[in-house]
């Protein structure tokens, strides 16, 4: 498959692709594209057999369903009804990375929702990602734009690297602010669920219902075969770059101080390591490769900075990626929750 690729400076003066990328849309077609959160891969909601080309490009189990963005908060025609509690975290949050899990009405194929009663809804934050929407005039379902399990993309290079010859567009922009996938709230039921941490975090959910909790589910390291998860990232490992990854927890001393061993040990096997850490921490690993985060005070630029560094440590060719964890509120629940399905909950606590 060729795959036409873009890159938007300036909305008003490279309108034709957007245009370009609409008519994709319309046509049953697949396009990437950024979003605040990550980059995403879209299709026309609304169309099955449009939806069914994004499990086939990105190799996506068919029963993780899918999130449909949208444009406006005229959502009527897609969910059955509209609570309260939604109105409220529309009006606080959209556009932004929060998605709606709410029950569905029949215009929403059962692809899209993996056979479920309920879809997942937002609007995001993003001028390009909302005028591809409104110019394609349907709903877009769009899952993140990368190869099923690896680090999602936050920038257009990424989005190339894994879909290029596997989709019919792909547009750049500017790279992700967020840096990880929506928060997905659950408000078929009372109280309302997370049941994907992000960027909307669980403290500002709480104020709005102080009931509001997570999911036990996406905390477990397994889920029997016949769990049907309602978001995506419940069920599959996820977020995996090529490299193992191991997480170490606890004190930073001792953290700092298990992983400087670690490296010694990996070493002696004649491995090559990468090491995550942050701006506190660095310094303190010597002849080795080490990617910092950011500082430890700025959760928001761990944020941003978890999933480039995962690719980036593939660039390197490194056998085994040593992660310091981080805490875990706020914000921080999702990048713990990220690296957790990275290493696939091979932490070590010191």
């Amino acid at each position: 498959m060729y795959t036409k690729k873009a890159y938007i400076e300036n909305l008003e003066l490279q309108e034709d692709f957007l245009n370009e990328a609409a008519e994709v849309i319309k046509n049953g077609g697949t396009v990437a594209f950024p979003t605040e959160t990550v980059y995403g891969l879209g299709a026309n909601a609304l169309d099955d057999e449009a939806v069914k080309k994004i499990f086939v490009a990105k190799g996506r189990p068919q029963d993780n369903p899918l999130i449909i963005h949208v444009a406006s908060r005229e959502i009527d025609e897609y969910v059955e009804e509209i609570p309260e509690i939604a109105e409220k975290l529309m009006d606080k949050f959209w556009p932004g990375p929060l998605t709606l899990i709410l029950k569905k009405k029949a215009i929403i194929p059962k692809e899209t929702s993996a056979n479920l009663e309920t879809i997942g809804i937002r609007m995001p934050n993003n001028k390009i990602a909302l005028e591809l929407i409104k110019k394609s005039g349907v709903p877009i379902a769009a899952p993140s734009a990368n190869i099923s399990g690896r680090p999602s993309p936050t920038d257009m290079e990424r989005c190339v690297e894994d879909l290029d010859g596997r989709v019919d567009y792909i547009i750049g922009g500017e790279k992700s602010d967020v840096g990880v996938e929506s928060t997905i709230v659950d408000l078929t039921v009372d109280p309302p669920c997370i049941l994907r941490p992000g960027g909307v975090t669980l403290e500002m959910l709480q104020e709005f219902h102080s009931g509001a909790y997570i999911d036990k589910a996406i905390l477990l390291e397994t889920t029997n075969s016949d769990f049907k998860p309602k978001a995506p990232g419940m069920k599959y490992r996820h977020y995996a770059p090529k490299a193992k990854v191991r997480v170490i927890r606890g004190n930073k001393e001792k953290m700092v101080e298990k992983i400087i061993k670690m490296v010694h040990n990996y070493r002696d096997d004649n491995l090559k390591v990468g090491i995550i850490a942050t701006d506190e921490t660095k310094d303190r690993y010597k002849d080795v490769d080490v990617i910092s985060l950011g500082s430890r005070e700025n959760l928001d630029e761990i944020a941003r900075s978890l999933f480039e560094s995962l690719r980036a440590f593939d660039d390197k060719g490194v056998d085994v990626i040593l992660s310091e964890a981080f805490e875990e509120s706020g914000i921080g629940i999702a990048i713990m929750n990220r690296l957790k399905k990275a290493c696939g909950f091979d932490i070590i606590d010191v």
